[in-house]
C-alpha cells in the first residue's frame, strides 16, 4: 500500500471518463486505418509510438498506457517499429486529437542493439521472429523528430526507461561523453519518467479539457522547461548538500560559498539562492524548493561536478521528501519534478485487471516474438526495488517503494491464463517481478519511510525499520499452486538471498515446491572491495542461503542446485579481484556458459564511477583517491575470460596474464592449477610477441587484495 505518510494523489480511477469512453472496448489497440473504421473511430485522441512490437500484454509497456488510457476514455492507437528513415509511417492512424506517446520500448534501445563491449548483437527479442535491427539507435530521439515532421503541432511526450534514465544530463556510454537531457535531443514537449500511470491519466485528461501542453507544468514524475524560477520558489545550490572538492583553476561558477546569515541571497539571475545550515533547512518548507544542479556545460567537461550532480540527484529520489531539481542547459533550464506517488494495492489491480487481450496483433501471424514467449505465463506480482544496485536501473526508474497487487488480482490472473491460453500446459513461468521476495515487504514505519534517504535498505545491511515478513508471499504460494489445472509454479525473478535468509519458512517453501532443479542467484562477485562498490552482501549471505537451500532440498528429496551469476569488469574491480573469482568458481565446480561486463547505463551510480574514477557512494573530490576502473578492451576481455577459465579460447589470455602477475604457480596440469600449461589442438594458439597482454599495476592492487591473498585464498577449501 501507499504510505500514509506520502503526499496526497488522486485516485488513478476517479476521473471523469473523456465523451470518447462511448465506442467501448477494443479487442486489441488499433495499428491502422482499417482498424479505427472497424471501431468507428474517425480519429485517435492519443497514438503510442513505440520500439517494441505492439504486445496487448501488462509486461509490455506500451499496452499498459495504452489500455490505461482507454479506460479512461480516450481512443489510443499503436505505431509499433515504425519505418523511421520517414515520416510516413507516423502518419498512417492521422494526426492525435490530444498528443504523440513516444518510447524506445520496454528496453533501451541502445542497450537493446549493442552489448557491452559496443558489439551489434544478432537479435532482438521484442521484435518479430528476434529479427535484429527493426528501431533505430536512440529511438526516442529519432521518433519524436519524425512525429514533428508528421504533425508539427502535435504535443510530443516522451517516457519509458530509456527516456526515464536520460531525464537529466548523463553520461554516454556509447558515445563516451556526458550528453545533453533526452528531452533537448529530442525536441519533445515533455517527458515522462518512472512508472508513467499517474502522469499520463493527469496529462491526458488536462490537455481533454481544454490546457495546452505548456500549461502542464509541476506535475510529479516530469521534466519540462522553465523560463524563470516561480516568484514563490526558492533556490537551493546542489553544492550545499554535497560538495564537489575543490574547483579546477577555470572559473567553476558552483564552487562553495560562504554561508549567509539571511535565509536568501540573490544571484545574477535574481533567484532567491539558499544556504542552509540544519536548522534553517528543518523551518524551510522544501515543497517550494528547487536544487540546481551545475549546469550541462560544467558537467559534460568535468567529471568530479558530473558525479557531485549524480549523487545529489539520487538523493532526490523519495517521494515522500524529494526536492525539484533545475539544471540549465545552454539558454534553456530544465525542471525535474519529484517522482510520482506510488500507485496503492488498488490501483496496481486497476492496472493489471484492464482488459488486455494477451496475445501479439495479429499483424504478426504466426511470428515467434521471443519476449512474449517468455512471460506469456508469468504474472507480475509487484514493482519497484529498495535493493539499490549501484549498477541497476530499477530503483532510477521504479523506486525504492514495493508497490503490490492484491493476492486475489494475481490469482485472478493465473486463472485467466489457465483459462484462455491455448499453449498454456499448466506451468506459471514466474511470480515476481524486479526481485523474486519483495511481494508486500515494507518500512515498519511510514513515517520514517518518507523521511529516508539511504539508497538501500538492505546494504550494508538490512534496515531494522525494515519488515523481512515473508509470509504474504508464502501464502500467496500456497493459494496459487492450490488452484485447479496448476501443474507447477517456478520462480524465475531475481532472488535477494540476503533478504530470504531472514525468513526460513520462504525458503523451504521456494526450494520445496517452486524450483525447477535449478535456481539462479546473483552473487555478482566474490570480494569484498567490489561488493562494497556494487552495494551487495558479501559471501557469507551467499553461504548462509546454500546452506539453507541444500538442507531443504535434502529433505524434499530433491536434486536441486543453485547457479550463481556475476559480473566482470564493474567499477572497483582489480585483476587480482577477478583472479580470486576465478578461483572460488573452481573451487566450487562452477562454469559458466555465458557471463556478462559491466555497461555503464545512463543515470546509474557505477556509471559514475565509471565516467568519473572515483567511489561516488561517499563524498567526491578533486583528491579523492582513484578507483580501479577496467575500461580498456584488453582489461575487459581479460576480466570475462576469468569468469570463463575452463574454455581453451581463453587459455593463452590467461596464462600471460597470470605470468604478468606472478601467478604462474597456477598454471599446470593438476587439480590444484586454474589453467592448464597446454593449449588443444583446434583452439586459438598462444599470442605472438606483439599481441602478448601486459598486466599494468596502477596502485589498484594494493594492501587490500595482497592481505586478501594471504589468508588462504588459494586454497582448496570454499571462503566461510
Amino acid at each position: 500500500m501507499t504510505s500514509s505518510a506520502m503526499p496526497d494523489a488522486p485516485n488513478l480511477f476517479s476521473y471523469r471518463k473523456y465523451w470518447a469512453q462511448r465506442f467501448g472496448v477494443a479487442p486489441v489497440l488499433p495499428m491502422s486505418r482499417a482498424e479505427m473504421d472497424e471501431l468507428g473511430w474517425d480519429s485517435c485522441d492519443v497514438i503510442l509510438v513505440t520500439g517494441d512490437a505492439y504486445i496487448d500484454h501488462p509486461s509490455f509497456g506500451m499496452a499498459l498506457i495504452g489500455r490505461l488510457l482507454e479506460a479512461q476514455g480516450f481512443r489510443v492507437g499503436i505505431i509499433s517499429q515504425p519505418d523511421w528513415t520517414s515520416a510516413e509511417d507516423f502518419t498512417k492512424l492521422g494526426k492525435p486529437n490530444l498528443f504523440f506517446g513516444v518510447t524506445g520500448g520496454n528496453m533501451d534501445s541502445m542497450v537493446n542493439r549493442y552489448t557491452s563491449d559496443k558489439k551489434i548483437r544478432s537479435n532482438d527479442a521484442y521484435t518479430a521472429n528476434g529479427i535484429a535491427g527493426k528501431r533505430p539507435d536512440r529511438a526516442v530521439n529519432v521518433y519524436s523528430h519524425r512525429c514533428r515532421e508528421a504533425f508539427k503541432e502535435a504535443p510530443i511526450i516522451i517516457g519509458g526507461i530509456e527516456a526515464s534514465l536520460r531525464r537529466i544530463a548523463h553520461y554516454d556510454y556509447w558515445s563516451d561523453k556526458v550528453r545533453k537531457s533526452v528531452l533537448l535531443d529530442a525536441k519533445a514537449d515533455l517527458l515522462v519518467y518512472g512508472n508513467a500511470e499517474r502522469q499520463i491519466v493527469e496529462i491526458a485528461h488536462r490537455l481533454a479539457n481544454g490546457e495546452s501542453i505548456a500549461d502542464l507544468k509541476g506535475i510529479r514524475g516530469t521534466v519540462h522547461f522553465v523560463k524563470q524560477i516561480p516568484a514563490d520558489w526558492l533556490v537551493k545550490d546542489s553544492t550545499d548538500i554535497d560538495k564537489p572538492g575543490a574547483p579546477m583553476a577555470a572559473v567553476d561558477p558552483y564552487q562553495e560559498q560562504p554561508a549567509c546569515d539571511t535565509k536568501t541571497e540573490a544571484n545574477d539571475s535574481n533567484e532567491k539562492v539558499i544556504h542552509f545550515d540544519k536548522s534553517l533547512l528543518r523551518k524551510t518548507q522544501r515543497a517550494q524548493t528547487v536544487i540546481r544542479l551545475p549546469a550541462y556545460e560544467a558537467v559534460k567537461d568535468d567529471a568530479i561536478l558530473y558525479a557531485h550532480a549524480s549523487r545529489v540527484m539520487h538523493g532526490e529520489t523519495n517521494p515522500g521528501n524529494a526536492r525539484a531539481l533545475i539544471q540549465q542547459h545552454g539558454t534553456r533550464q530544465l525542471w525535474i519534478n519529484p517522482p510520482p506517488i506510488p500507485l496503492s494495492t488498488k490501483e496496481m489491480d486497476g492496472v493489471f485487471d484492464l482488459p488486455y487481450s494477451r496475445v501479439p496483433h495479429k499483424e504478426y501471424g504466426s511470428a515467434n516474438v521471443p519476449a512474449f514467449e517468455m512471460i506469456q505465463h508469468s504474472v507480475n506480482i509487484m514493482r519497484g526495488c529498495f535493493g539499490g544496485c549501484t549498477f541497476c536501473s530499477i530503483t532510477e526508474h521504479e523506486g525504492r517503494i514495493i508497490q503490490s497487487r492484491s493476492e486475489d488480482s494475481i490469482i485472478k490472473e493465473i486463472e485467466a491464463i489457465r483459462d484462455t491460453s491455448p499453449t498454456f500446459t499448466g506451468h506459471i513461468s514466474d511470480l515476481g517481478g524486479p526481485t523474486a521476495n519483495m511481494y508486500r515487504i515494507a518500512c515498519k514505519d511510514p513515517k520514517v519511510e518518507a523521511a529516508c534517504r539511504l539508497p538501500s535498505c538492505v546494504y550494508p545491511g538490512i534496515c531494522p525499520n525494515l519488515n523481512t515478513d515473508h509470509s504474504s508471499l508464502i501464502k500467496l504460494y500456497r493459494r496459487a499452486r492450490a488452484l485447479p489445472g496448476i501443474k507447477k509454479i517456478f520462480i524465475a525473478s531475481g532472488l535477494r538471498y540476503d533478504l530470504a535468509v531472514e525468513s526460513p519458512e520462504y525458503v523451504k517453501e521456494l526450494v520445496t515446491h517452486h524450483v525447477g532443479g535449478y535456481l539462479k542467484i546473483a552473487p555478482e562477485h566474490t570480494e569484498q572491495g567490489v561488493l562494497s562498490k556494487m552495494m551487495k552482501p558479501g559471501m557469507g549471505t551467499y553461504d548462509r542461503f546454500k546452506e539453507m537451500f541444500d538442507k531443504y532440498s535434502k529433505e524434499a528429496g530433491k536434486e536441486q542446485y543453485l547457479i550463481p551469476y556475476f559480473i566482470a569488469a564493474h567499477p572497483g574491480t582489480t585483476d587480482l579481484d577477478m583472479l580470486n573469482l576465478a578461483l572460488w568458481l573452481k573451487r566450487n565446480g562452477f562454469r559458466a556458459d555465458q557471463v556478462q561486463a559491466f555497461l555503464p547505463s545512463p543515470m546509474s551510480i557505477a556509471t559514475a564511477m565509471y565516467h568519473s574514477g572515483k567511489d561516488t557512494l561517499h563524498k567526491v573530490s578533486r583528491k579523492a583517491e582513484d578507483m580501479a576502473i577496467p575500461k580498456s578492451f584488453k582489461q575487459r576481455r581479460l576480466h570475462k575470460a576469468f569468469l570463463r577459465y575452463h574454455d581453451p579460447k581463453n587459455w593463452p589470455l590467461l596464462r600471460d596474464a597470470l605470468n604478468a602477475m606472478g601467478r604462474n604457480d597456477l598454471i599446470g596440469n593438476g587439480k590444484q592449477h586454474l589453467i592448464p600449461s597446454y593449449q588443444p589442438k583446434g583452439t586459438i594458439e598462444a599470442p605472438t610477441k606483439t599481441q602478448t597482454f601486459k598486466t599494468k599495476y596502477t596502485g589498484f592492487d594494493n594492501k587490500r587484495n595482497e592481505k586478501a591473498s594471504s589468508k588462504n585464498k588459494f586454497a582448496g577449501k570454499q571462503k566461510k
